[in-house]
């Protein structure tokens, strides 16, 4: 299933960290604070269980969104749809 996950975090050692994690279970970087991937079920539980242990519930916010491949190709997006500098046309085409 495609998800994004958007955060706010406070902290540079747990933004570092939950990025470090987004990109290890194959989620690309969208914009700054930013990912969007295909991911399994299991993986999809383990990111909201490791997000809910790192971040400062206090403080901090990581929003997980699932999203079908059909819903995204109608979504509106206005403007460059990625950052070109965090993205690679390989991602573009990949969901698109």
């Amino acid at each position: 299933m495609l998800i994004w996950v958007i955060y706010d975090i406070t902290s540079n050692k747990i933004r570092r960290n939950i990025v470090k994690h987004c990109k290890n279970i194959g989620l690309y970087r969208v914009q700054k604070s930013v990912f969007l991937g295909d991911i399994d079920n299991n993986t999809l539980d383990e990111l909201k269980l490791k997000a809910e242990d790192m971040v400062d519930l206090d403080k901090d916010s990581v929003y997980i969104f699932p999203m079908s491949k059909s819903e995204l190709k109608k979504a509106g997006l206005i403007g460059q749809a990625f950052d070109k500098e965090l993205v690679t046309d390989e991602l573009i085409s990949k969901f698109f």
